[in-house]
């Protein structure tokens, strides 16, 4: 999708459009950027730059605080009309998917007449613009979409992918960040071309998997990272975490303590979203000074229950709190899942199972009337805007543990 977040404000808001727009909090906030217009792009503005950054860059942009739960509505909206084209949909991020339309020729045509026909229905069913890339590979889909932008169709006839990725720096690889972008311009590597002309056993020798993985990137081949599975497989995360950083820094602990609820919550949604329970939470502390720590504690039975999770980062909090020291960040975050918790004693399990059912309906409340609609009353004066991301709780299509 093009400037997802912006083409939706607009859509909102008419008076935006044409202009340097900028969603993801106000001028003089300590938040990032979550989306820029093209407009405000001209001036360097980008997402996760500072907001006030931004605000230097671009001081005539608009400044625009984001709304989460509009973006997952016509999100949905997306994703109804990609799965009318194909059943195999993959939801990268709230506004980027990939389509395997292996066999839908018959229904749908040629690539190129398909892509056009997407590219309409697109349009006529959001009123958003999107940019569609073609190739036998979801890496030269997403680079030939980016090419392709704004509100363009790019197919890479097969056999060509090599030719076309030459040219490009190898920043436009997907993956490819800072530092393996230093690791290879030390290589003499500049351009996707100088890298396809290194034998595999070098990549590999100078970087490991990732270079071989790399390797095949320039050949165009989905090598590695997000593409080792196929199109519309459910491929779990990791982990899950939330993070809020206050405008303001403050050491009032029933604050600090409620934003940690709030967190909790964030973090237990996404876990039961994706039907998984954490076996470890940690807690992410970062005080005014910009000192930040980082705290683990593993259980002893994994959970996706908020009060649980919230139990567990609290002790953590207090623990390593330097008390009347000012905080500037607090995250929680959950990793090492397991598909479901294992069995403990009967009254124990009761309780678990009567939390799961409230958390699961306040899950429901909150998937029809926005993440805001609900929350524990602990968490109530830790309430904060939710953070717009590419990966919120409610992604369509990865609503797993809702549907079964």
């Amino acid at each position: 999708m093009d400037a997802f977040f912006v083409s939706v404000e607009e859509l909102f808001d008419p008076s935006l459009k044409g202009k340097a727009v900028v969603v993801g909090g106000q001028r003089h906030e300590r938040g990032v950027v979550s989306a820029a217009s093209y407009e405000a792009r001209k001036f360097g503005v980008h997402s996760a730059m500072p907001l006030r950054t931004a605000a230097k860059l671009c001081p005539h942009a608009t400044f625009v605080d984001g709304h989460p739960d509009r973006y997952r509505e016509c999100s949905e909206k997306v994703y109804r009309v990609l799965t009318s084209f194909s059943p195999l949909v993959e939801m990268a991020s709230i506004d980027e998917a990939y389509l395997d339309m292996t066999g839908t020729e018959r229904l749908h045509g040629r690539p190129l007449h398909a892509a056009h026909s997407l590219h309409a229905k697109m349009k006529a069913d959001t009123q958003l613009n999107c940019s569609i890339g073609i190739g036998i590979s979801r890496l030269i889909a997403k680079v030939s979409s980016a090419k392709a932008k704004p509100n363009g169709i790019l197919w890479i006839v097969p056999g060509q992918e090599a030719n076309f990725l030459a040219p490009l720096d190898i920043r436009d690889i997907p993956g490819v960040g800072k530092v393996t972008e230093q690791k290879l311009q030390g290589l003499g590597i500049h351009k996707v071309g100088d890298l396809a002309a290194f034998d595999d056993s070098f990549l590999e020798q100078q970087l490991g998997k990732w270079g071989l993985a790399l390797a095949g990137k320039a050949r165009g081949e989905d090598a590695g990272g997000w593409f080792d599975s196929e199109v519309g497989a459910d491929v779990a995360a990791k982990s899950i975490s939330h993070e809020h950083t206050y405008n303001q820094d403050t050491a009032d602990l029933q604050q600090l303590e409620s934003t940690l609820m709030r967190l909790s919550e964030m973090v237990g949604r996404r876990l039961r979203e994706s039907g998984f329970h954490a076996k470890t939470i940690a807690l992410k502390l970062r005080y005014k000074d910009f000192t930040t720590i980082i705290r683990a504690h593993t259980l002893a039975v994994p959970t996706q229950l908020d009060t649980e999770i919230f139990e567990q980062v609290r002790a953590l909090f207090r623990r390593n709190w330097r008390k009347g020291a000012e905080v500037r960040l607090l995250g929680v975050h959950a990793s090492s899942f397991e598909p479901q918790a294992d069995q403990g004693d009967l009254l124990e399990d009761s309780r678990r199972q009567r939390w799961q059912q409230a958390l699961s309906a306040a899950d429901r409340l909150r998937d029809r009337f926005g993440e805001s609609s609900v929350s524990l009353a602990t968490g109530l004066k830790g309430g904060f805007r939710e953070r717009t991301h590419e990966n919120p709780a409610g992604l369509p299509g990865k609503r797993k543990s809702q549907e079964s």
